[in-house]
């Protein structure tokens, strides 16, 4: 610790749905496309029907591809926020059926986050919302076969949103949210910091961030004037190394708590902000590579993260929102975050840094961002739901340069869809999860279907 293009809405009629009681065969709705980043998606693939209940996950580690076992890999919340798991084999064109994982005790936060380790086996990770750290392994590698083990991490208490990645050298990274107050009654409700465990030995040992630098929490801003020390971590993403630039993990997020009316839990949102992490050193740093050390307080990240100012408005709908992205291009990292208006519009924003500090600009209204994928060293491909009920077809944008937005295609989904995941090395058709929209937010309602979206090939 240191130093506006109109959306245009698109409603395709949707062709075959396929259940999963079995082995699934891959046929699906398509439209022509091209195969690679560069094509968009406009096939779909129903891998299961009925079973989805309402989930609070961020767009992180929804699933991940096996290239030396020709198969990926996906995990979703099925009724009581339980966590399963699915498998698709490219060489026969397959889904398994559903497995149950892990039990997500009735709470929409306690979704799965899928990941593979460098042994082949896979964890996915939950966060028993405001208590614990849970993951549970597969019993063989490159395979969801058989009972896999439940295992909590105590490193992990009070975890919520737990975010994933593995690091260049294998090492396991988990960042998740902590409750402080409910471990502690020194602490108001509205002081809820980030933290993390590291396994480098594929998950079978964990050390918590405290351990490994000395500082309790990483990202912890206290004591505010507007009681708002809450962070909601929108999206983190892995950045491999490149020429000239070392590892890093980018991070967005906003701000919440009480505001004028005290300690209050999330009843106000304000500002967004950047930063990234890297793996080597256990440091946070700016986007103009100031080094903020293991841990960002307030004074760090009002000096050397802030991105946007936003308005402190009233609350529901809550702005901005929950929901951010983070990304970079050739030339500078960028990130695009959701506000929305005292009507409940929802405004899209892109922020791109460069020498001269955060450039923003509102790229679109309308639309729920949900997550995104490099298309080339300039270009990403964003992925966006509406509010519309008669619109249920996932829209696909062409951002370039971080600021140059148009629209681009549709995938013909046929029912509304509440969360978008970008498979972690996908290979076509399994690019992309769609958690269909259940019809109650509670979490042993469990009526929405599980798309998986790709390129035909």
């Amino acid at each position: 610790m240191r130093r506006v293009v109109p959306f245009i809405a698109v409603s395709t009629a949707a062709a075959l749905v396929v259940t999963a009681a079995g082995p699934v065969p891959a046929t699906a709705a398509t439209l022509p496309s091209r195969t690679g980043p560069s094509a968009a998606p406009t096939a779909f693939t129903t891998v299961a029907t009925g079973v989805a209940a309402r989930s609070d996950r961020r767009p992180t580690n929804g699933g991940v591809h096996d290239r030396s076992a020709g198969k990926t890999f996906i995990s979703w919340a099925g009724q009581f926020e339980d966590n399963y798991v699915q498998a698709y084999d490219h060489r026969t064109k397959t889904w398994s059926a559903p497995v149950k994982v892990a039990d997500g005790g009735n709470d929409t936060h306690n979704y799965p986050t899928l990941i593979q380790a460098d042994d082949g086996h896979l964890l996915a990770f939950r966060g028993m919302h405001n208590r614990e750290l849970w993951f549970a392994r597969s019993p063989q590698p490159h395979s969801i076969e058989g009972t896999w083990t439940d295992t909590q991490i105590p490193e992990g208490l009070g975890a919520t949103y737990p975010m994933v990645f593995k690091s260049s050298a294998g090492h396991l990274f988990v960042f998740v949210r902590e409750t402080a107050g409910d471990l502690d009654d020194r602490y108001p409700t509205d002081f809820r910091p980030m933290k993390y465990v590291r396994s480098t030995d594929n998950g079978r040992t964990w050390q918590s961030s405290e351990t490994l630098t000395g500082e309790r929490w990483n990202i912890a801003p206290q004591t505010r004037a507007d009681n708002l020390n809450e962070v909601y971590i929108g999206q983190l993403r892995h950045e491999p190394a490149t020429l000239g630039r070392p590892e890093r993990v980018a991070i967005v997020y906003t701000l919440a708590g009480g505001g004028p009316e005290g300690h209050l839990h999330d009843r106000y949102h304000k500002n967004v902000y950047y930063t990234y992490f890297s793996p080597r050193d256990l440091k946070f740093r700016s986007a103009s590579g100031a080094d903020l050390g293991v841990q960002i307080d307030d004074a760090d990240q009002e000096k050397h993260l802030k991105v946007a100012e936003t308005a402190l408005q009233t609350t529901n709908p809550r702005s901005p929102d929950y929901i951010q992205l983070v990304g970079s291009t050739a030339l500078a990292p960028f990130v695009t975050w959701m506000q929305l208006d005292e009507q409940g519009v929802v405004h899209t924003y892109t922020g791109v840094h460069s020498p001269f500090g955060w450039h923003r600009r509102e790229v679109a209204s309308g639309i729920r961002i949900r997550d995104m994928e490099r298309v080339d060293a300039v270009t990403w491909r964003v992925y966006a739901t509406t509010n519309d009920p008669a619109v249920t077809a996932v829209s696909t944008f062409r951002l370039t340069a971080g600021t140059f937005w148009r629209s681009e295609s549709t995938i013909p989904i046929p029912r509304a869809v509440q969360r978008v995941e970008v498979i972690d090395g996908y290979r076509d058709p399994a690019r992309l999860i769609l958690t269909g929209a259940s019809s109650a937010r509670p979490a042993d309602i469990a009526d929405g279907d599980i798309y998986v979206a790709g390129a035909d090939n």
